[in-house]
């Protein structure tokens, strides 16, 4: 579906309005389903054209809840308690009803994004002479034994490279 711009949200809503044109052919002739026209003309009854100028907010637990118990009191749905509210999508007030039947309130409460944060492990210094020490001691020669070790076999494989090219 395409994105829609609020002059061409108010035209759609104002042809409605009008009364020539049919929510269905509306619709249709814009390219969107007549649920979406619905939830625009509704927005425009309430809130008129400043229903479409884009709004970024993030709702509170208070705010969540103040829609829902609108939306159980007056009995209205998801598409006009979105409408009252100025929430762009009725998607929003599903998920919140959902999360509060089951889980209850807490669940509307927002959430940490992202992975969780890894601790590093704080290295204790060791007692000199402690068996601890020592054991850490002999891992780190072994790993600078072996990191040898790898270092002379590559420095051989190369001069054996460098002799076959040179050969030819």
């Amino acid at each position: 579906m395409a994105k829609f711009t609020a002059p061409q949200k108010i035209q759609a809503v104002q042809r409605y309005i009008e009364g020539t044109e049919g929510q269905e052919s509306i619709a249709k002739s814009i390219g969107v389903t007549s649920g979406v026209l619905i939830t625009w003309i509704r927005q425009y009854q309430y809130h008129g054209e400043s229903a479409f100028v884009k709004r970024y907010t993030t709702y509170t637990v208070e705010d969540k809840l103040k829609v829902l118990e609108y939306m159980n009191l007056q009995g209205t749905s998801l598409r006009e308690t979105a409408a009252v509210f100025r929430i762009p999508a009725p998607s929003p007030l599903l998920l919140w009803q959902k999360q509060c039947e089951a889980e209850g309130v807490d669940a509307l409460k927002p959430k940490k994004k992202g992975l969780p944060s890894v601790k590093k492990e704080t290295k204790k210094p060791l007692a000199e002479g402690s068996l601890e020490a020592l054991k850490a001691e002999n891992e780190r020669l072994r790993a600078e034994n072996a990191y040898l070790k790898k270092l002379k076999a590559l420095v051989q494989e190369r001069e054996a490279s460098e002799r076959k090219k040179k050969r030819k």
